[in-house]
């Protein structure tokens, strides 16, 4: 699975933003890439020596921000779909909880899949999986909001 020339929803709709995890304007984080793919969103992410927990096993809080990262797109494009918008609201995380279920080797790329389970006007609930070697790594469940004016995220992309 390769989207190398293809514009992540990242670099689609908010090139600027900076954040850890996955914005395209933060040349020190993790640039999670993310592409809608029919009912799901999806990546692949490749680790470096310095996301390791341990010499050949991906830390697990980049585990856990990856499924974040990623989780919040997919509400996001959910949301922006569902209203019929432009452009995705900026979401948050309210919530999220990710089960660790085996280490995670860096030796090759990891997949990521989310889908969202749930929606309001406002907010929706995606439930995301962490993949490597043909093997679920790591799960997530979450509830990403959009936010309204006077937020501080409100404009972050």
């Amino acid at each position: 699975m390769s989207y190398a020339a293809e514009p992540s929803l990242q670099e689609r709709y908010a090139p600027r933003n900076a954040c850890f995890g996955c914005g395209p304007a933060n040349a020190k984080g993790l640039r999670v890439r993310s592409f809608e793919r029919g009912d799901e969103v999806v990546a692949e992410w490749q680790a470096e020596r310095h996301h390791e927990a341990f010499e050949g096993m991906l830390s697990g809080g980049i585990t856990g921000t990856l499924l974040d990262c990623h989780s919040n797109w997919t509400a996001a494009v959910h949301l922006m779909r569902k209203a019929g918008l432009d452009a995705p609201p900026c979401t948050v995380t309210a919530d999220f909880h990710v089960k660790l279920l085996r280490p995670t080797p860096t030796g090759g790329p990891v997949r990521l899949a989310a889908r969202v389970v749930e929606s309001g006007e406002d907010r929706a609930v995606v439930e995301a999986t962490l993949t490597a070697e043909g093997k679920v790594r790591a799960t997530c469940r979450g509830t990403f909001v959009a936010v309204k004016e006077g937020h501080p995220a409100y404009h972050r992309w």
